[in-house]
């Protein structure tokens, strides 16, 4: 093949630019392996590597798309776009960066005024978009196809930028290269790499129609990967000679590269699934929903939305995978994305999918990627990683702008069949082709922050599958929305999973992803039909700018079964005033136990916050001894990670995991409400919001299995509010600081009035329950109307308050939904939102939190966790890593200011850099606790994380 200089000569430029050419760097020396390479060096390189992307790694979904627009030459438009990003390095701005090379390029015979310096703020990406504007549209390019090239360019970096933005000042002072060399060369450069492509000019490579903005987005990530991987300087080290230059030595690099790094796709185009696909992937036959489910997915003219509503421990699980599989096949989806509602509920689901995916594709069940801050402490997830690898979630923030991606923790030897390293990098887990992550993923790319495209490219391409939909607040809900008007409007099918989703919140889902289907045109569905029986399957696609919406019904597997509901008020007064458990409060819950649990059963206590849940676990223990075991949130991550296991393996499925013991207590928070397979024989509830506590009563009975005579009729024992005769009820100031009042208030209407008869027959009242607490139609439903009507008016306040506080974050604006380009996309990112903890408050309307390790200290220096000394200074942290990182716990948001205050780093940690952004709980032996932001903090080997104040002040929420 040509050389780049033999290409330059035969499209007629003269010796002058070709001598010019040789001397335009793209990498310097200390970024491309100790040689300069040359700029068309690295836009071969990176049009190599998209080649590679496109023959092993895009979805057929996406190359049938990239096809269309093109013409039928979606492979080398593809490789074109992403090779010609840097084309604005060939500019004065760029060239003087560094001082060697820009003495080279001086000699060339190409030069600026001496106002082009370094520290010149113009940047070559939109340098770039300002050269492509022009000379497309010099050859002849259409505005329109213009319009939606350039923002790729300008956006490589992360951000895109308006169109006014890419011709500044600084243009007009020639940082760009108005002078005829620079114009002759810059053209040359066009030029050179479009005939490397395979095209003979510039005008051929126009694209034929326009993708939607969502696939622009798509599009644009994927250039960024393409990017990124071409300037690792381990695989493209430098080429200073232009005769070098070649797309056979660039596609070498990039082959050996793809090789190196173990990059992979996922399971191509599949063939017709199984007819029978439950039975052949999970061993059982289909019950009744499942088949109805398969059936409707099955009838899907295009990609569209499935929402699939279903008593707990129906299926849905099973069935969302079945018909991914087969929505995958009709329409060349390759992978999937499973976002759950938190990181306790990923890592049973991570099973789950690596077993159903190992049938789907072989070998394909070692490539899933668990995506949560806490994986290394996911035992399965550890054996895959081999040899082990430092998790990125830990030092990522430390990284900064590393625009490539390359680990400092690289190891030549890396190998096996595990996921590749370089997926499991910095913002780049979406982009591996079967994810298993909590929502917050999915919501991170609905967000305005720096390279949101490339969370839109790892989505794209795959099957959405989120559970527990539900669970999103009004405001994780803003976020949630966005995401779906952007899939959407890129076509990727997406499977939304819940037991209890009111009739508005499904209808605004519904309404999102149509919005979207039609290019962002505003979409109302008055009619949407509501479901006749219960489960009940939506499905939404788009034909012709028209939603076509369907709503089924089928029956349940089990039949209707009264659940008892039982009262249990522990809300008495305590000792100056306090709202709380006192000592007769519990012997109350004591006495309950022993009479239900006398010698055997299982019995599951979920507790609204966690100081609750750990003075239960105190008192319960004085009396039950090792049969009590405590769960929350404020348990360092490794006994955490351990303690969710063990609870998983001796209270799951019958015939998995261990045998189940004669008698136990299990005492949780919200952790296992929901996506947490445990079987309890009773459950202990504090009073929560209908759908919260129908999920709750959802681990009752959950399998078919023997129960002991007092425990044989389900009861579910509400706790957590005192209803007065004369008077509304009263609940813990914790739950309605949660949960706000006024569905607590209509909860409690619900529970009353079932209090004392058959109970709840389950799951047939299950909508009607949910729909009674959050329809608007019946204000006055409570028997304390004056209560309800105030607790209601602060509630829609606070409501819009909270979707308010969501719009500046969203990825896009209502008014900006029919954009048609992605121009102007980053006018108002999110500054500083790269870093994890910023991300996370920001989709969660939450004060962004920290986390600490707890380090216990005495005379000889600080000890782990684990008991593990560090030595005086901590000098051991680093060779120590994970024995540290095992106590890292997360703080209380309200101590969140107190800790950014008081707490630091080790001495001997400066230098580490995942240790020196790490702030240490130091604990010392002689006072077993400390100070912090007006509370005393101490850990606690059985209760965690232990919050108190001082004597004399009063209980915090």
């Amino acid at each position: 093949m040509s050389s780049a200089a033999a290409l330059a000569v035969e499209l007629g430029f003269d010796a002058e630019t070709c001598t010019r050419l040789g001397a335009l760097w793209g990498k310097s020396r200390k970024n491309a392996g100790g040689t300069m390479n040359l700029l068309l060096s690295h836009l071969f390189d990176t049009a190599a590597v998209a080649e590679l992307l496109w023959d092993n790694f895009l979805s057929s979904s996406t190359k049938d798309r990239l096809d269309s627009v093109s013409g039928d030459r979606g492979r080398r438009f593809f490789a074109w776009i992403c090779g010609i990003h840097d084309c604005g390095k060939a500019t004065p701005a760029f060239q003087v960066l560094d001082a060697v090379e820009a003495r080279r390029v001086r000699a060339s015979g190409l030069s600026w005024p001496a106002s082009v310096t370094p520290k010149t703020r113009w940047r070559h990406d939109r340098a770039g978009a300002k050269l492509l504007i022009d000379h497309l549209g010099e050859v002849g390019w259409s505005e329109e196809a213009i319009d939606w090239i350039w923002p790729l360019v300008a956006g490589h970096h992360g951000l895109v930028p308006e169109r006014g933005a890419v011709a500044g000042s600084f243009v007009r002072a020639d940082g760009h290269g108005r002078g005829e060399a620079w114009k002759s060369v810059q053209c040359a450069v066009v030029a050179v790499f479009t005939r490397a492509q395979g095209f003979a000019e510039v005008v051929e490579v126009e694209p034929v129609v326009m993708l939607t903005r969502s696939e622009q987005l798509h599009l644009s990530g994927l250039v960024v990967m393409a990017d990124w991987i071409a300037s690792n300087e381990n695989y493209f080290t430098g080429i200073d000679d232009l005769n070098a230059v070649t797309m056979a030595s660039a596609r070498g690099r990039a082959a050996n590269a793809w090789r190196e790094l173990r990059m992979h796709g996922g399971w191509g185009r599949l063939s017709t699934p199984p007819e029978d696909i439950l039975m052949e992937r999970f061993g059982r036959r289909a019950r009744a929903f499942q088949r109805h489910a398969v059936e409707r997915v099955r009838a899907m003219s295009s990609p569209g939305l499935l929402v699939i509503e279903a008593p707990m421990g129906e299926g849905k699980t099973e069935v969302a995978l079945a018909t991914a599989e087969i929505i995958a096949a009709a329409f060349g989806a390759d992978g999937v994305f499973v976002g759950m509602p938190t990181q306790a509920t990923c890592d049973p689901m991570f099973t789950r999918v690596r077993e159903w995916v190992g049938k789907v594709g072989p070998g394909l069940e070692d490539r899933v990627v668990l995506l949560h801050g806490k994986r290394d402490f996911n035992t399965e997830w550890k054996r895959l990683l081999n040899p082990p690898q430092v998790d990125p979630d830990h030092w990522w923030d430390s990284v900064g702008e590393d625009m490539y991606g390359m680990s400092s923790h690289r190891d030549e030897t890396a190998g096996g069949s595990g996921p590749s390293e370089w997926l499991l990098g910095r913002l780049r887990g979406l982009l591996a082709p079967v994810v298993v992550g909590t929502i917050d993923q999915l919501l991170h790319a609905a967000t305005r922050t720096k390279h949101v495209m490339l969370r839109a490219a790892g989505l794209a391409g795959k099957v959405v599958i989120l559970d527990e939909v539900h669970a999103a607040d009004v405001y994780m809900s803003q976020f949630l929305h966005e995401a779906l008007r952007w899939l959407g409007q890129a076509r990727v099918p997406v499977i939304l999973l819940s037991a209890t989703l009111p009739a508005e919140q499904r209808r605004s889902l519904v309404e999102a992803y149509a919005t979207g289907g039609r290019n962002g045109v505003r979409t109302s569905l008055p009619d949407l039909p509501r479901p006749t029986g219960y489960p009940s399957i939506t499905t939404v696609c788009v034909e012709a700018d028209e939603p076509e919406v369907l709503v089924t019904s089928s029956e349940s597997w089990r039949a209707p079964e009264p659940v008892g509901v039982e009262l249990l008020s522990v809300t008495r007064k305590k000792p100056g005033g306090q709202e709380g458990e006192g000592p007769e409060d519990l012997a109350d819950l004591v006495a309950l136990l022993n009479r239900r649990l006398p010698v055997e059963g299982c019995a599951l206590i979920i507790r609204n916050d966690v100081r609750r849940a750990q003075d239960t676990y105190t008192a319960l223990c004085k009396e039950f001894g090792e049969d009590v075991r405590l769960l929350h949130a404020r348990l360092a991550v490794e006994p955490r990670a351990r303690r969710t296991q063990e609870c998983l393996d001796l209270l799951g499925e019958p015939g998995k995991g261990k045998p189940r013991p004669r008698r136990m207590i299990l005492v949780a928070t919200q952790l296992a409400e929901q996506s947490f397979d445990v079987d309890a024989d009773l459950v202990v509830s504090d009073l929560a919001p209908i759908d919260l506590l129908l999920q709750r009563v959802g681990r009752l009975h959950r399998h078919q299995r023997a129960r002991p005579t007092a425990l044989k009729r389900p009861t579910v024992v509400v706790t957590g509010v005192t209803f007065a005769a004369d008077g509304p009820p009263r609940f813990l100031a914790s739950s309605e600081h949660i949960y706000g009042r006024y569905r607590l208030l209509r909860t409690a209407d619900l529970v009353l009035g079932v209090t004392g008869t058959a109970g709840w027959t389950l799951p047939t009242v299950i909508p009607g329950l949910v729909e009674s607490v959050y329809s608007g139609h019946d204000e006055n439903r409570t028997r304390w109307p004056e209560d309800e009507q105030k607790s209601r008016a602060d509630w829609e306040q606070r409501e819009e308050a909270r979707k308010a506080n969501a719009r500046p974050f969203l990825l896009s604006a209502p008014d900006e939904w029919t954009a048609p380009t992605l121009a102007g996309l980053s006018y108002a990112h999110v500054a500083g939102a790269h870093e994890q903890t910023r991300l996370d408050a920001l989709v969660r309307d939450g004060e962004e939190s920290v986390e600490v390790v707890v380090l216990r200290r005495d005379e000889r220096g600080y000890r782990t966790y684990r008991n593990v000394r560090l030595g005086v200074h901590g000098e051991k942290g680093p060779e120590l890593l994970e024995d540290v990182v095992a106590g890292t716990v997360r703080l209380p948001a309200r101590l969140t200011q107190a800790a950014l205050r008081e707490l630091g780093t080790l001495p001997e940690w400066s230098r580490h850099p995942w240790l020196k952004h790490t702030r240490a709980l130091v604990i010392p032996d002689d006072t077993t606790s400390v100070e912090l932001g007006g509370s005393v903090v101490s850990y606690d080997d059985n209760l965690g994380l232990v919050v108190r104040q001082p004597i004399g002040v009063g209980r915090h929420r």
